[in-house]
């Protein structure tokens, strides 16, 4: 067999991994849509998300750790979020420098209302699904995830 040459499941997996990349921009465009009412983009919303989703304030790193995302893009969302009065920052007692990032009312409330035009959508497209088949597209996704990560700490 040729080295160079995908076998099957590489093969399958090549067509998923482009359709991942290709859902991936409809999902954000789509959730663009969804909470511009709002003023916000799914970038802000993904991060309002990642700050209530933690058990306590947490330092940019930190949230971007947690989002599989840049430090730097996470700061300058964090920073406009700031400037718009949806979160704010707090001393860190553990380092200086790093300071928390704390949702305000005034970002739970947008939020929350932004899980409010959320919801009723995706349940209506996950209505079109057959929960196995979700549950198992989210276990490969999950693997692939885990997997990359393993790698990206391995290039540490």
């Amino acid at each position: 067999m040729d080295a160079n040459r995908r076998t099957s499941p590489g093969d399958a997996l090549t067509d998923l991994v482009l359709d991942l990349f290709r859902v991936n921009n409809l999902l954000l465009s789509w959730g663009d849509r969804l909470v511009a009412p709002l003023g916000l983009t799914s970038a802000r919303w993904q991060i309002l998300g990642a700050i209530v989703a933690a058990d306590r304030p947490q330092p940019v790193a930190w949230l971007a750790r947690d989002l599989g995302a840049n430090r730097q893009n996470v700061q300058r969302i964090v920073n406009d979020l700031a400037k718009e009065g949806l979160v704010k920052f707090e001393a860190n007692p553990h380092h200086r420098r790093a300071q928390l990032v704390v949702l305000t009312d005034k970002g739970l409330r947008t939020y929350n209302a932004a899980i409010s035009l959320y919801e009723p959508q995706i349940n209506a497209l996950a209505d079109e699904f057959i929960l196995e088949d979700i549950l198992i597209v989210g276990r490969v996704m999950k693997a692939l995830r885990k997997r990359f990560e393993g790698d990206e700490a391995q290039a540490d």
